[in-house]
């Protein structure tokens, strides 16, 4: 692979371009150190382009998002015979639209949340009175990552505001059940459990502040403090949901331990953050590896799924 020049794909146009931009500076510098040829590449709609007149002949995804985390680049580096990191196509489109996500994940008989889907047409009708499990209720697009345009509405006043700010993203706006309780996270490497840690946030959920923007405020504790019992059963959960998309390379798993003592499963991110305040290196080096072993090997497993 040391001979193979890698395209480094980062930026993308959505709303976690700023944090792709870190997560790809940070892997490309991790396998430049290892002695690899890396060139970062601001992602456009002349990608393609620019692929060939470097001469990329690997693809290192650290784009987050759509258009980048959603199956669009992995589709268009299949067309291209260019080897990529991560999932493929299918795995990375289902994880990304969390509605169909969760239909997969009802199939495969794992505990989620209670939830409402409303097309961005019905929006405006919408009432806490149509709720069926009322309120407190999460309200997040369908199509977004890092918790982007995510609202928890306690009262009905705070509906509305929610609505509008999900309603800024494309694709159908998902209602779900809001589950006190504490955020417990997988990391999936290779398709085996690379460990589990808690994320305490300083405000009421692990949004985009404070996994990007807290300044130490959030808490990260690893492994994570709870019974091995329960340890045992995130971990199936959480690899469970990992294969029933189809995922390959490493995906970082969310689950909410609830009050009842039971796991529900939120979402699966295919491509998730490699920043200074990233969970998957945070859980790598919690087990010995280091980030530079996590970029190697992340990069080693490139291929064409399709």
């Amino acid at each position: 692979m040391k001979n193979k020049h890698i395209g480094m794909l980062m930026g993308g146009h959505n709303a976690e371009h700023e944090v792709s931009l870190k997560t790809g500076a940070a892997l490309a510098a991790a396998l430049v150190a290892r002695g690899y040829r890396v060139s970062t590449i601001e992602v456009d709609i002349d990608l393609p382009k620019v692929l060939i007149e470097r001469g990329i002949e690997v693809a290192f995804i650290a784009l987050h998002g759509r258009f980048g985390e959603d199956g669009c680049v992995q589709g268009m580096l299949e067309v291209m015979r260019i080897p990529y990191t991560g999932s493929g196509v299918l795995a990375s489109a289902l994880s990304m639209d969390k509605v169909f996500a969760k239909l997969v994940f009802r199939a495969a008989g794992l505990p989620l949340a209670e939830d409402l889907v409303v097309a961005q047409a019905d929006l405006d009708d919408l009432s806490v009175e149509r709720l069926p499990f009322g309120l407190p209720a999460v309200v997040k697009p369908s199509r977004e990552g890092s918790s982007v345009g995510v609202s928890i509405v306690h009262r009905p006043e705070q509906l509305a505001e929610a609505l509008e700010g999900a309603r800024r993203f494309a694709g159908d706006v998902l209602i779900e059940r809001y589950l006190p309780g504490r955020e417990i996270q997988v990391g999936v490497l290779d398709d085996q459990v690379l460990g589990v840690i808690e994320v305490r946030p300083a405000e009421e959920f692990y949004d985009y502040r404070a996994k990007y923007q807290s300044g130490g405020s959030t808490q990260y504790l690893y492994p994570a403090p709870i019974s091995d019992e329960q340890t045992d059963e995130v971990c199936k959960i959480c690899l469970a949901a990992h294969r029933s998309l189809g995922c390959s390379g490493v995906s970082r798993v969310d689950t909410i331990l609830g009050t009842d003592g039971r796991f529900v499963l939120l979402e699966v991110n295919t491509i998730p953050g490699m920043t200074a305040e990233s969970l998957i290196p945070k859980i790598a080096a919690g087990i010995g590896i280091s980030f530079e072993d996590l970029a190697e090997r992340l990069l080693l497993g490139a291929a064409l799924k399709a």
